[in-house]
C-alpha cells in the first residue's frame, strides 16, 4: 500500500515538473519572441508596415465592396419597370393585374398607379408652375394607368416581356401609345445600367482578391527573410536538441506582435479614412450606412477581427516559412 502511494506521489511530482517545464518554456518563447522583435527593430518595423498595408487593403476592400453592394441595391430599387395601361383602367383591373405580375419569379414588388393618381402626382410635382397647372386643369386626363414593377435583376426582363405578350388581360388594357419601359430604347438603357453595375461588382471582387494575395505574399517573404537571416541560430538550437515547437515559437510570437500592432494601425487609419471621405461619397449618392455603422457602433469588434486576421496571416506565414528549416 505504501509502495503504491509512493509510486502515485512520484507520478504526480513528475507530472508537476513537466507542467512547470512547459509553462517555463512557454514564457521563454514569449520572451525570446519579444526580445527578437525589439532587437531586430528595423526588420520588425518593415514587417509591421507590410502587415499594416495588408490589413488596410483587406479593410478597404471589404468596406468598398459593401458600399458598392448597398449602392447597387439602392440603384436596383430605384430602377422601376413600368407597364402602361389605358387611362380608363379600373382599380379592380389594376389590382388583378398586379396579382398576376407578382406571381412572376423575376418580380420583387408591384405597385398599381391609377391615371387619376398619376395626374395628381404630376400636379404636386409642378405645384409652383401656374401655367402648367392651368393647362393640366383644362385638359382631359390622358395619363396612362401604370404597373410600377421592381425586379430582382434589372438585366432580366424576358419574363416580363413574355407576360405582356401572352397575358390576355394585359393585352386588353395595354396602352397603345406607351410601350413598356423595358421595351425598345428604354430596355437598352436599363440593360446598359445593369451591365455596368455587374461589371463594377466583378472588378471590385477581383481587385480585392488580387491585392490580398499580393499582400499576403509580401508578408510571407518578409518573415522568411527574417528566418533566413537567423538560420545559423536555428541550426544551433537544433544541434543542442531544442524541440521544433520551441524553435518555431519565437517566430510565431513575433508574427502575432506584427499582426497586433498592424491591426491597431490599420483599423485606426481605416476608420479615419472612412470618416474623411464620408461626405464626398454621400455627395456621389453612395450608400455608406454600413461603413458608418462599422466604424462607429462596431469599432471594437472590428478591431478584434482585424487583430485575429493579422495574427492568422502572421502565424500561417511563419509556419510555412519555418517549415523548410525544421524538416
Amino acid at each position: 500500500m505504501i509502495g503504491k502511494k509512493k509510486k502515485s506521489d512520484s507520478k504526480s511530482l513528475a507530472s508537476q515538473k513537466r507542467n512547470r517545464r512547459k509553462l517555463l518554456s512557454f514564457f521563454r518563447v514569449i520572451r525570446y519572441g519579444t526580445d527578437s522583435f525589439i532587437r531586430n527593430s528595423w526588420l520588425s518595423i518593415a514587417a509591421t508596415a507590410v502587415m499594416t498595408i495588408t490589413l488596410l487593403i483587406i479593410f478597404t476592400a471589404f468596406v468598398a465592396q459593401n458600399i458598392l453592394t448597398d449602392t447597387i441595391g439602392d440603384l436596383r430599387s430605384k430602377v422601376k419597370m413600368s407597364i402602361y395601361l389605358q387611362t380608363d383602367t379600373t382599380d379592380q383591373v389594376g389590382s388583378d393585374l398586379s396579382a398576376e405580375v407578382k406571381k412572376l419569379s423575376s418580380v420583387r414588388s408591384v405597385t398599381y398607379i391609377s391615371a387619376e393618381t398619376a395626374r395628381s402626382q404630376d400636379a404636386t410635382n409642378h405645384q409652383n408652375d401656374s401655367s402648367f397647372l392651368e393647362a393640366l386643369t383644362a385638359a382631359t386626363n390622358k395619363y396612362p394607368a401604370t404597373l410600377s414593377i421592381e425586379v430582382n435583376d434589372i438585366n432580366t426582363t424576358t419574363q416580363l416581356q413574355d407576360f405582356v405578350d401572352s397575358n390576355s388581360m394585359v393585352k386588353e388594357h395595354l396602352n397603345p401609345d406607351h410601350k413598356p419601359s423595358f421595351a425598345g430604347e428604354r430596355r437598352n438603357t436599363i440593360e446598359s445600367i445593369g451591365r455596368a453595375v455587374g461589371f463594377a461588382q466583378k472588378v471590385g471582387l477581383a481587385a480585392a482578391a488580387v491585392f490580398i494575395f499580393i499582400s499576403s505574399l509580401i508578408i510571407f517573404n518578409t518573415i522568411r527573410m527574417a528566418i533566413f537571416n537567423r538560420k545559423e541560430e536555428i541550426q544551433m538550437m537544433k544541434l543542442i536538441g531544442a524541440d521544433k515547437s520551441f524553435i518555431r515559437g519565437p517566430f510565431l510570437v513575433e508574427s502575432i506582435i506584427y499582426g497586433f500592432i498592424a491591426a491597431l494601425l490599420s483599423t485606426g487609419l481605416g476608420i479615419w479614412a472612412v470618416q474623411s471621405v464620408a461626405k464626398t461619397l454621400i455627395s456621389y449618392q453612395m450608400n455608406i450606412q454600413f461603413a458608418n455603422n462599422l466604424t462607429t457602433i462596431y469599432a471594437w469588434p472590428l478591431l478584434l477581427v482585424m487583430i485575429g486576421i493579422g495574427s492568422v496571416i502572421g502565424i500561417i506565414s511563419s509556419l510555412l516559412a519555418t517549415y523548410r528549416y525544421l524538416k
